[in-house]
């Protein structure tokens, strides 16, 4: 073991995967007026968002995507100087040895935490400029108002019909990038529908900024949250940056309006009355978190070991009648099969930036000389189920400590073999790497913005050239850290 892999303290230090860079970071850190680089990058940071938030629009790619580029750099560069550091804040702190007097870290750390307030703040009055699905948000939020249950019938139903309800015609059916499909939003997501319509019955806009506050106000839960959970995990409170910082994070979520923020924010919330013992207090937190995004339902398996028998038979029986109240509204008779119907779609018809699918695609074509995606679909839906239990099974001395990194494995695994991976789907994974050393989800949310390079064209068409490019260098990043991974443990 080498002598640099041990911290002031006498522990192995968690080992990073940007340690070739930190060098890099130090350049101008110290110095005449490098107390002020910290505020240059975090109010450039602000102002990048702003532009790409108010002045974009989805097919603006060589626009906004150079803006990106840059913000996220910054952004690297932000969480570097902390990460690299020994110090618990950050490596800007006062040097008297050198002579030069540089940020405070403590300051430095909560002028970062404003910025990432503020930059939400900021973007909470920009129209969803990278996404449509704000149109469906609203659509069912009409019906909700009107009583009309969503999940009862299509779109199509109330204009082909000539049924009279109030907002919704044909011009904000025009506006639907999925009219064929029955809505799958969920009961916290569907509430918040009806709230915004509620306020603003006629307005799209209006509508859109109360969503987005709502998913602003859950982000502010969430960075509360991080920073009681790092301290619990005695993890270097830094680590908030690479979450609360990133780009993709802050325009997905208080920008493009996608719902991930609210299931992130429940989900931090299980995890942290699970760790204080409250095991009914999170047993409903876990039941909004999937409220509001399925896909906290695939954790569900790793909390068993780690609460016992007894524990998880109460755990998931108030976990199941706290869903069942948060579905009562949404249940008919039709609810659960055009739910299913449309999940069942998701997986046979959806297809997006995909990695193994498209593989298999390929291979299907080659064979049958058509898109298996019917067949193929719900067989990697099915191969994921068997991977999450197959973590289940093998994880050794399950602790509370590494439930985050089970997650994230889930996730990934999730998203490597779905058909559809939208840039937003990031958001959970990066939540999850928090917590962990794991790093390949970071170098993921600025490869997958590039997907929007797709709607630049005339007619929409996927660029599978930049598809094959963000997964050649996910899987030789991820590659990196697992050899690195092994080779520290080697030394140990």
């Amino acid at each position: 073991m080498n002598r640099k892999d041990i911290n002031s303290e006498g522990k192995l230090r968690a080992w990073s995967p940007f340690e070739p860079a930190c060098v890099f970071m130090k350049i101008g850190s110290t110095g005449r007026g490098g107390q002020y680089l910290p505020f240059l990058a975090g109010f450039t940071f602000l102002i990048l968002i702003q532009l790409i938030g108010y002045f974009s629009k989805q097919s603006d790619f060589s626009f906004f995507f150079p803006l990106y580029a840059i913000s996220f750099i910054i952004y690297l560069a932000i969480c570097l100087s902390f990460s690299c550091s020994n110090n618990k804040f950050s490596s800007m702190s006062r040097n008297p040895s050198s002579g030069t007097e540089e940020s405070d870290p403590r300051k430095t750390f909560y002028f970062f935490i404003a910025i990432a307030i503020l930059t939400r703040l900021g973007i909470l009055f920009a129209f969803p400029f990278l996404s449509d699905d704000v149109y469906r948000f609203i659509w069912d939020g009409r019906l909700l108002m009107a009583g009309h249950n969503p999940f009862e019938y299509l779109p199509a139903h109330y204009i082909e019909n000539d049924i009279t309800v109030p907002g919704i015609d044909a011009t904000l059916f025009s506006k639907l990038n999925s009219p064929e499909y029955f809505t799958i939003y969920p009961p916290v997501a569907q509430a918040t529908f009806a709230l915004a319509v509620w306020l603003f019955p006629t307005s799209l806009y209006g509508s859109a900024v109360v969503m987005k506050t709502l998913l602003f106000l859950t982000e502010l839960g969430s960075i509360f949250l991080f920073i009681k959970l790092l301290q619990h995990f005695k993890l270097p409170a830094y680590n908030i940056f690479w979450y609360i910082l990133n780009p993709l994070i802050i325009l997905e979520i208080c920008g493009n309006l996608h719902f991930e923020g609210a299931m992130i924010f429940f989900l931090l919330g299980a995890i942290y009355f699970l760790v204080k013992g409250k095991t009914k207090t999170s047993a409903v937190m876990m039941a909004l978190s999937i409220a509001s995004k399925l896909l906290p339902l695939m954790f569900l398996p790793f909390l068993i070991r780690r609460l016992g028998w007894q524990r998880s038979l109460l755990y998931f029986s108030i976990l199941g009648m706290t869903l069942l109240l948060l579905f009562m509204p949404m249940l008919g008779g039709t609810f659960f099969s055009n739910f299913g119907e449309s999940l069942d779609l998701y997986f046979r018809k959806f297809e997006f930036n995909a990695s193994i699918y498209y593989l298999l695609r390929w291979i299907g074509f080659q064979w049958v000389g058509y898109n298996m995606i019917a067949q193929i679909g719900p067989l990697l839906a099915v191969g994921t189920l068997l991977g999450i239990l197959y973590l289940t099974y093998k994880e050794k001395e399950p602790s509370w400590q590494k439930f985050p990194e089970q997650c994230l494995w889930a996730i990934s695994l999730y998203l490597l073999l779905a058909t559809t991976v939208h840039p937003w789907y990031l958001s959970l994974p990066l939540a999850l790497c928090v917590f962990t050393t794991w790093r390949f989800p970071i170098l993921w949310s600025f490869l997958i913005f590039g997907t929007y390079f797709n709607y630049s064209y005339p007619v929409y068409h996927e660029n599978m050239y930049w598809v094959t490019l963000e997964y050649i260098l996910l899987a030789s990043f991820l590659f990196y850290e697992l050899h690195n991974l092994t080779a520290r443990s080697k030394t140990v």
